[in-house]
């Protein structure tokens, strides 16, 4: 069987040498010695001043629409993994969609503005399959209307754009570490602001309102990730250039066998040093796409429809029609791509995937 992905696995021997030191110290949560080893570690192969490890990537999205969204309408992206939209409407925000981009999928910067209202406090936007979204202009479009930007970066890991970190875009960005992310502890997610007060607000804010045992500042969740989960990322963290190489080596075999005269690429944004997280191709039709996919599974291949369906229409929310986001999340599907994908499966993936009509 060929799955979508594979959860990389450092060595059993190296993981557990981790977690011994944590058994040594009796410390296994409450922000010990691993973690806080793992974010110095991250923050300098991501070129990053600030970030908190958390205990996955939706709580830093929920953690910063508290603080930023105060209650109002969100401007998002309808293609993107339904935690995007879940965590609007789950901190009392109301969700208002702006169509995407047909070549870069991201959301379509030129179509903010006019989705703007007195409501409006922040945009929320998506760097799909690690394609950055279009962050100068966003940018100037906030600073125009005094609004916040948080960026769900879940794919984004180790991405540059323009050579900075993608995580140094936006007033917040987030992060999945979750085990089907190239680099991951299990479980878990990361949180980056650069303010100074926000990055405060953003911390106590993940550890019941706590900036220390005796420092209490205000509301509060459980956001904190446990040793044995530092501990996995310690252990991943070193195989780092392995696993984006063994990757870029998946991508290039798809580059270099399929027909792109059938289906299409994602376009990479200008200026983007891209992490190879996904492989997104776009069919014709809907109908193409299925019989494509009933055949790969035919031969225990298993794709996955990342995203579909489009998220203005998801039933707890009343979005209005997205034409291209619709027809996209239709029409898209992420092929098999993880660390040991042999160069023979990538012929046979392709072969199928070709062989449509």
């Amino acid at each position: 069987m060929i799955p979508i992905t594979k959860c990389f696995l450092p060595p059993i021997e190296l993981y557990t040498e981790w977690v011994q030191k944590a058994y040594d110290k009796q410390w296994l949560t409450n922000r010990g010695e691993l973690v806080q080893l793992l974010e110095e570690r991250l923050k300098g192969y991501l070129d990053v001043d600030w970030m908190t490890v958390t205990n996955n990537g939706t709580i830093p999205l929920q953690i910063a629409l508290k603080l930023l969204g105060k209650g109002g309408e969100i401007i998002t992206t309808p293609f993107s993994y339904v935690a995007t939209t879940a965590a609007i409407v789950w901190e009392n925000c109301t969700p208002v969609f702006v169509d995407i981009h047909p070549e870069y999928l991201t959301i379509d910067e030129t179509k903010i503005e006019a989705a703007i209202t007195n409501k409006t406090t922040c945009i929320l936007a998506t760097h799909v399959f690690g394609n950055p979204c279009a962050v100068e202009a966003i940018e100037a479009i906030a600073k125009k209307h005094n609004l916040y930007v948080i960026y769900d970066a879940a794919h984004a890991f180790g991405v540059r754009h323009d050579e900075q970190s993608i995580f140094n875009y936006g007033d917040v960005s987030t992060c999945s570490f979750h085990a089907t992310k190239l680099f991951h502890t299990g479980e878990g997610g990361a949180m980056f602001a650069k303010d100074a007060q926000l990055q405060q607000q953003m911390y106590y804010s993940h550890n019941f309102g706590h900036k220390g045992p005796l420092d209490f500042h205000g509301l509060g969740i459980n956001g904190k990730i446990s040793e044995l989960h530092a501990a996995m990322g310690l252990a991943v963290f070193e195989s780092m250039d392995v696993i984006i190489a063994a990757r870029k080596v998946v991508v290039d075999g798809y580059d270099a066998l399929l027909d792109f005269t059938k289906i299409e690429k994602m376009k990479l944004r200008a200026g983007t040093e891209w992490n190879y997280s996904y492989y997104p191709v776009l069919f014709r039709t809907e109908a193409d796409l299925l019989d494509t996919l009933e055949r790969l599974k035919a031969n225990a291949i298993y794709p996955r429809r990342y995203f579909n369906p489009s998220l203005n229409t998801v039933p707890y929310v009343q979005g209005a029609v997205m034409p291209v986001s619709e027809s996209v999340a239709r029409r898209v599907l992420c092929l098999p791509l993880y660390v040991g994908l042999e160069h023979i499966d990538l012929e046979n993936i392709s072969k199928i995937i070709n062989s449509y009509k």
